[in-house]
């Protein structure tokens, strides 16, 4: 599995960004995929989660009814459709992945993943 990220940018508070997520790798019909973010001087922090079996999507409180999660099996990537972007949105989001279907209980713990993407910027200014 190789993840790459990819769709990050500059907006505007109020604006969208679509993050995408390929993997040139394999999959399982219990892989998970999931995106996670990291602003300066702060912690990593789940955003979203979706399972190539179809079950979810998982959001963080923070970003329902914003993001969207989606995934293309055929295409092999996931994306992360981000709306209504606020300043503390402002992060390096990361995708992760693992091959095995992660249990709900550890979908926002980023030790359940074992495959890391490299990380793409989101800057969202006032």
């Amino acid at each position: 599995v190789q993840l790459q990220a990819s769709g990050g940018g500059m907006v505007q508070a109020g604006g969208s960004l679509r993050l995408s997520c390929a993997n040139s790798g394999g999959t399982s019909s219990s892989f998970t995929m999931a995106w996670f973010r990291q602003a300066p001087g702060k912690e990593r922090d789940f955003v979203a989660a979706v399972r190539w079996s179809g079950e979810g999507p998982y959001y963080a409180d923070s970003v329902k009814g914003r993001f969207t999660v989606s995934r293309d099996r055929a295409r092999n990537t996931v994306f992360l459709q981000m709306n209504s972007l606020k300043p503390e949105d402002t992060a390096v989001y990361y995708c992760a992945a693992h091959m095995n279907r992660v249990i709900h209980s550890s979908l926002k713990n980023g030790a359940s993943y074992r495959y890391w993407g490299q990380g793409t910027q989101v800057t969202v200014s006032s």
